[in-house]
């Protein structure tokens, strides 16, 4: 596959995912407000479950959620699933275009002793077995014990993260991790949820009575998903962040930030029956943002003994660099300059040199999965020029 064909693949994919990611956790949480809104009046008749009006677009809507008797369906019954489908189908497709058909080093870090083919088994394995193992508790006497049964689930879900942030690069585990998400969600949706509102709707349908446990079950799955909402959602804009998954404390970062956002979401779930949810959901965030300051703060590579020149400098990231970061690149995969970003001149190089320090110095994400392998004493030539005001005279 060409470079230029790859990139508009991943653009029209990325984009794709970005406007079905939209309309999908814009619908859940447009039912999710709907259900805490619903005004029920005491002497509502038996189904009635609440009802409320909205304006919006230069009309009124009177919206009534209610349980049909048995031969009560009505002609037209919309539904909503190909959102979440179009959503978890991009996101896989996107997962083959960048990761596994793209340039490895996105994949594995370089040196880490990891083939494609294993890392790339790695990580499916995790996505298909997050799901099997996933709804087999749930599935199990434990799913009964919903607060043991999601103690458990938090525990499995802390040792993947543990083991993909040590097995492959740091910004390939948090997008498995979001994989593994989004599997487990699409398959509430698609094998949990859905298979019960079709029973529902062909008991109404045949004049039966309706099973309650069915919608239990797929009103429990619908709130898992609920609650992993706020995770899945930092993941999908990780990759624009390597402070949070470069360091070796990015299987931190990311258990506090999905904690966090989870708590968040849960403090807006039930700020109907609890007053103090907001000053709750504000100090969660605010210690997560703490949690996250700390745990992303650089780390200084010592400058002992370097002299700072910008020639010593300028050997690095000339030996290091300039495979991608100039007008004519020679990496095989990357033909055109990253983000644009060139280091032909010394006026470029001091240009950049806050991203120099953020990426190559501080955070260590680049060369990206150090396919180039920058050492750590030339990471601190670098280090020592930044230091002595990054003069290139």
């Amino acid at each position: 596959m060409s470079p230029h064909v790859h990139e508009l693949l991943d653009l029209v994919i990325r984009w794709t995912h970005l406007i079905a990611g939209i309309m999908w956790i814009g619908n859940s949480m447009l039912f999710n407000w709907l259900d805490r809104n619903l005004e029920r009046p005491p002497d509502a008749a038996s189904g009635f479950e609440g009802r409320i009006w909205m304006v919006h677009s230069g009309g009124f809507y009177d919206v009534v959620k209610k349980q049909l008797e048995p031969s009560q369906l009505p002609k037209t019954l919309h539904w909503f699933k190909w959102q979440n489908f179009s959503t978890w189908a991009s996101g896989i497709f996107l997962l083959l275009v960048v990761y596994y058909l793209g340039d490895s080093a996105l994949l594995v870090d370089a040196g880490a002793g990891l083939g494609r083919g294993a890392a790339i088994g790695i990580g499916l394995g995790a996505v298909l077995g997050g799901w099997a193992v996933y709804d087999a508790l749930w599935r199990s006497p434990l799913g009964k014990r919903p607060r043991l049964a999601s103690a458990l689930s938090l525990l499995l879900l802390l040792g993947l993260i543990y083991t993909l942030t040590h097995t492959l690069s740091g910004r390939a585990a948090y997008i498995h991790v979001g994989v593994v998400l989004g599997t487990i969600m699409t398959g509430n949706v698609w094998m949990v949820i859905l298979p019960s509102q079709r029973e529902l709707v062909a008991a109404t349908a045949a004049g039966r009575e309706q099973d309650p446990a069915l919608g239990k079950r797929a009103k429990q799955r619908s709130i898992h998903n609920n609650y992993m909402t706020f995770p899945l959602l930092f993941i999908m804009i990780s990759n624009h962040f390597p402070s949070t998954y470069g360091g070796r404390s990015g299987w931190v970062v990311l258990v506090v930030l999905m904690l966090g956002g989870a708590l968040v979401r849960h403090f807006m779930n039930i700020r109907f029956h609890y007053p103090g949810w907001l000053t709750a959901a504000t100090v969660t965030g605010v210690l997560t943002l703490c949690g996250l300051y700390v745990l992303t703060r650089p780390q200084r590579l010592s400058t002992a003994g370097e002299q700072g020149a910008f020639s010593s400098a300028h050997a690095v990231i000339k030996r290091r660099c300039v495979a991608c970061h100039s007008s004519m690149p020679t990496d095989e995969v990357w033909r055109v300059a990253p983000a644009n970003v060139m280091f032909d001149t010394p006026a470029q190089i001091k240009a950049m040199a806050a991203r120099i320090r953020a990426r190559a110095v501080d955070n260590k994400t680049m060369p990206l999965g150090n396919k180039t392998g920058m050492t750590d004493e030339e990471r601190a030539v670098l280090g020592a020029w930044l230091e002595r005001g990054a003069r290139i005279d």
